[in-house]
């Protein structure tokens, strides 16, 4: 099968279910916002610090290629041929942030991103998350969008956040405070 086929080449996509759509339509950007992402999630699971955390992770990216469906089907399809989005994974980034939650020290500031390449990286998917969530948050104003992506996305960048400072504790990486001039 080849990679290509020179359809998109004048500036339109298909959605699952068939539609054309231009590139430029927030849902592509929504769900290509998504799919960079699942590749920094990748860069972050293969940071020598989280292997022990590499299923969690494989698991997040999973759910990001549901969520990236779910975004690029038009609604109707969403209900029959994409894979589920559920609260069991919302509560998976709960309870691994609470774990971690139990080895960190309290916050007590504004943590200035970096100290470490595979924290920074960390905070590159955070932040790319973050975004993400705000592309979703725009397209459900005049789409629909299931809830549950939106919730997910949510908490992924909580526990994104999380996972940087698991990250900078297990690297023996000092958190640095904002400390904001007067």
């Amino acid at each position: 099968m080849k990679i290509y086929t020179k359809t998109g080449d004048k500036g339109q996509t298909s959605l699952v279910g068939g539609t054309r759509v231009a590139k430029t339509e927030l849902r592509i950007e929504a769900y290509g916002t998504v799919d960079e992402l699942n590749s920094y999630i990748g860069l972050v699971r293969d940071q020598t610090v989280n292997e022990n955390r590499k299923e969690v992770l494989k698991e997040i990216q999973d759910r990001l290629f549901t969520i990236g469906s779910i975004l690029a089907s038009e609604p109707e399809q969403t209900k029959r041929q994409i894979p589920d989005l559920n609260e069991g994974d919302i509560t998976l980034l709960e309870k691994e942030m609470d774990e971690m939650d139990k080895k960190l020290e309290p916050m007590r500031f504004f943590i200035l991103p970096g100290g470490h390449q595979s924290v920074s990286f960390g905070h590159l998917a955070r932040t790319v998350c973050r975004r993400a969530e705000r592309c979703v948050l725009r397209l459900a104003e005049d789409s629909e969008v299931n809830d549950l992506v939106v919730k997910y996305l949510n908490r992924l960048s909580d526990y994104l956040f999380v996972l940087c400072r698991m990250m900078a504790k297990e690297l023996e990486i000092e958190e640095v405070a904002w400390k904001p001039r007067v």
